[in-house]
């Protein structure tokens, strides 16, 4: 177990920082009010178990595995759309040859399985600065629809009840299932500009009302305390009527308030 725990703590390190690495990407956009193809991010090591097993079942020595299998250390990207996948490889490419390198992709949104299975794989080679030294590892980054991901998961708890032999009629429904979930995300993609919109809204107002508070806090905390009433009345009327131009004006003439009081002390 030794031996084991060795091993793997470079890959658990890997996984933590890919998955801070997008999660900032996600979280940057978001706060300058603009779309992000990335959802959300998750990330896993394999088991010892299904590192061995996968082994045994691709002929692959022990002194061999690190080489050799290329999923020890996962991310996977949630989009909300299928266009969205390719703008995370785009970002993903950008960043080749810099953190990460792109060793090569599988695309099984334009070339799925016989099973009816849809993902984007890329394969990376990632730098880690262990206790030991520098060493470079093999992971792999899914990125995938919602809805892709919902049938995934589903495919791959009935593949091991079955332990890979599933009945024939089981298969049919699941790729009938996998068909349903591209026409899903198919008929999302007819109000993908719809839903962006919203969003974009949504995090636009999500970050003026919270600056509006802040800066409220701020003039409260300086002794400003009459002038925090009056711009907390105004703040409240603003919010119950949900204008947002309202609220970006109210936002700026706070924020002048703070840095005209800020600039005297």
């Amino acid at each position: 177990m030794r031996h084991w725990k060795k091993i793997l703590i470079p890959y658990e390190q890997a996984v933590e920082e890919l998955k801070v690495k997008f999660k900032a990407i996600r979280n940057e956009l978001r706060e300058m009010s603009e779309y992000s193809p990335i959802e959300f991010v998750t990330g896993r090591v394999k088991k010892v178990s299904s590192i061995l097993e996968k082994a045994k079942k691709y002929g692959i020595a022990e002194e061999e595995i690190e080489e050799k299998i290329e999923d020890i250390a996962g991310i996977r990207i949630m989009c909300q759309f299928v266009d969205d996948i390719y703008k995370v490889v785009e970002l993903i490419e950008q960043r080749d040859g810099k953190d990460l390198k792109i060793a090569y992709v599988k695309d099984y949104i334009k070339n799925r399985k016989e099973s009816g299975y849809r993902s984007y794989h890329i394969i990376i080679k990632y730098p880690i600065q262990t206790a030991f030294g520098y060493k470079e590892i093999l992971a792999e980054i899914q990125i995938r629809t919602l809805a892709m991901n919902f049938w995934a998961t589903i495919e791959h708890s009935i593949n091991y009840k079955y332990k890979k032999n599933v009945p024939e009629h089981i298969k049919e429904r699941l790729k009938k299932a996998a068909e349903a979930a591209y026409l899903l995300d198919k008929e999302m993609w007819a109000v993908r500009d719809e839903v962006i919109n919203a969003q974009k809204l949504f995090e636009a107002k999500s970050n003026t009302v919270s600056s509006i508070v802040n800066n409220i806090q701020l003039l409260r905390s300086t002794g400003k305390t009459d002038t925090a009433k009056k711009f907390q009345e105004k703040f409240d009327k603003a919010l119950e009527k949900g204008n947002m131009i309202k609220l970006k004006e109210l936002s700026d003439s706070i924020k002048y308030a703070v840095d005209k009081y800020q600039a005297f002390e």
